[in-house]
């Protein structure tokens, strides 16, 4: 099974991506969704969660009130390292655990797999990946988009941009990139090009 590690910053449009690729035929796994299973209500990291930031993180359903963890973390270095020593390991290793998993399905071989992680480089699962993918993007438009879909003002979206890895740094382990800066059809056609590409390279010999 061929392991694409794609990645971007906040508001990248990695999510568009993935979903085209998964359109194309790939199987993806994406890290936000894990990230969501690893902090249900009764599982470990929401026990350590709890313990570190009190109850007040819970909204009315006893869930993690992901918003208000988020104005926390983002707000406080000290309190995003603490939330991401709970979380981080145990996404990692659920990641692995469902990578697995798939490579042990009959006909895995042919697939083409896509762990869909905004923090694939930060966490060490770059390494676990046969080539790595960069979703791109203008800063304008990522703060433009958080202001749009997180409802953020343009200070705490900056702020949000600024506590990620930078963008060129990120694109320095890319295999391939892709641009999102413009029409969701021109990222479309630049998908369906790599997707070809590494289908020559990898699958059509």
């Amino acid at each position: 099974m061929f392991v694409i590690g794609l990645t971007g910053n906040i508001g990248s449009g990695k999510s568009t991506v993935a979903r085209y690729l998964k359109d194309l035929g790939a199987v993806v796994i994406d890290a936000d969704q894990v990230a969501r299973e690893v902090v249900q209500p009764g599982t470990p990291a929401m026990a350590d969660i709890i313990n570190n930031f009190g109850p007040d993180i819970l909204n009315s359903e006893g869930a993690l009130d992901r918003k208000k963890m988020g104005a926390i973390a983002f707000a406080d270095p000290q309190a995003m390292a603490i939330l991401n020593e709970i979380t981080h390991p145990r996404i990692v290793e659920a990641i692995k655990k469902k990578k697995q998993n798939l490579q042990s399905l009959p006909g895995s071989c042919n697939k083409l797999l896509v762990i869909d992680a905004p923090l694939l480089i930060e966490v060490g699962l770059h390494k676990d990946v046969d080539e790595i993918w960069v979703v791109k993007v203008d800063e304008s438009k990522q703060v433009e988009r958080l202001e749009r879909r997180d409802g953020l003002s343009k200070k705490e979206a900056r702020t949000r941009i600024a506590a990620q890895m930078p963008q060129e740094e990120k694109l320095k382990y890319a295999r391939r990139v892709i641009d999102n800066s413009g029409s969701p059809e021109e990222t479309r056609k630049q998908v369906i090009r790599h997707w070809r590409e590494l289908q020559k390279e990898h699958f059509q010999r």
